[in-house]
């Protein structure tokens, strides 16, 4: 299903031209318009799905099989030293663009801001239990 006033599900049928790195039947892979690195790129399923909760769990797992052989490739063909894979959900998850996407992001030892930073957070022992026990509850 397409969306109407979806950006990427325009750009997934050819309406919003691309700098396309791969394209199958179910996936398109872009170069990101606003690149946080030199190769920043998107893989976009063509079906529109707004965020993790609702992708096709087959579209999900072939996404990441896509963005194993890009990440290799592209590792390769612009010799980056790491890669990033990242995929927000939600508003405050930073997800700015409704329609699921993976960013792969290829990271160099030399560029500023290379790295994601992640501020941690303490809890007790007894915290994290009932953090767990939330989680794996039926």
């Amino acid at each position: 299903m397409k969306k109407d006033d979806c950006i990427f599900c325009k750009i997934a049928a050819g309406e919003i031209p691309s700098r396309k790195i791969y394209e199958d039947s179910d996936l398109i892979a872009i170069m990101d318009l606003n690149p946080t690195s030199k190769g920043h790129s998107l893989i976009i399923p063509k079906e529109h799905c707004t965020n993790i909760y609702d992708i096709d769990e087959d579209i999900a797992a072939k996404v990441m099989k896509t963005a194993k052989k890009l990440a290799t490739k592209m590792t390769v063909a612009l010799n980056c030293d790491g890669f990033n894979l990242l995929q927000n959900n939600g508003e405050t998850a930073g997800q700015t663009m409704f329609h699921f996407h993976m960013h792969l992001i290829p990271r160099y030892k030399d560029a500023d801001n290379n790295m994601l930073k992640f501020t941690s957070v303490s809890f007790s022992d007894e915290e994290m239990d009932a953090i767990r026990d939330q989680i794996i509850k039926d």
